[in-house]
């Protein structure tokens, strides 16, 4: 009798997080739709990785990062999630922005960690700061499997994103102290 009780009290919550990954997924792939190509590299600028962090943030890690593996698993297959920049299906986790998608997942994952503890003005923008610095780990370093050179995987992979990526960062934390509630977030 216990056992049927507590599988009718953790269904409802396996599915709202089912639901909540899955809203996560399609936030990243419209977030991905807007892109934008940039001279010098093959990897255009986009809102995803703002989307990755405010999903780890808002959902928690495993929540979050059971979106993002959603996301590579839909983009894989060959729906059109990723980016309107590059190549098709699978194929892209291999070519020049593989590395930073590989990495949503982890980013999303540690955004939500950092965010568990407390949505202070320091975490709130510590925890943006990881994930995005996560996302330009994993794709400077398939950048620099890819080109054989340091300097150019870092001139084409992280240099030009800069400068946006700082405003995500501020744009997630505010978005990040308004919405998370650390006693109601699916963790």
């Amino acid at each position: 009798m216990m056992l049927a009780s507590s599988r009718a009290v953790a269904l409802p919550a396996l599915r709202s997080r089912a639901l909540a990954a899955l809203a996560g997924a399609l936030a990243v792939a419209l977030a991905a739709q807007v892109a934008v190509p940039l001279p010098g590299t093959p990897v255009p600028m986009s809102l995803a990785p703002l989307a990755v962090v405010l999903v780890g943030g808002l959902l928690g890690a495993r929540v979050g990062a059971a979106a993002l593996v959603t996301y590579l698993v839909m983009g894989a297959v060959g729906l059109p999630v990723f980016a309107p920049v590059g190549l098709p299906g699978a194929a892209r986790l291999f070519g020049p922005t593989g590395g930073y998608l590989l990495a949503y997942p982890v980013a999303a994952a540690l955004s939500g960690a950092v965010t568990a503890r407390g949505a202070s003005w320091p975490r709130a923008l510590l925890s943006p700061a990881v994930g995005i610095a996560t996302i330009y780990a994993g794709g400077v370093a398939q950048l620099l499997v890819l080109t054989g050179s340091a300097s150019l995987a870092a001139a084409m992979g992280a240099a030009p994103f800069v400068a946006g990526d700082v405003l995500k960062v501020g744009v997630a934390a505010l978005l990040l102290r308004r919405f998370v509630n650390p006693s109601r977030a699916l963790r």
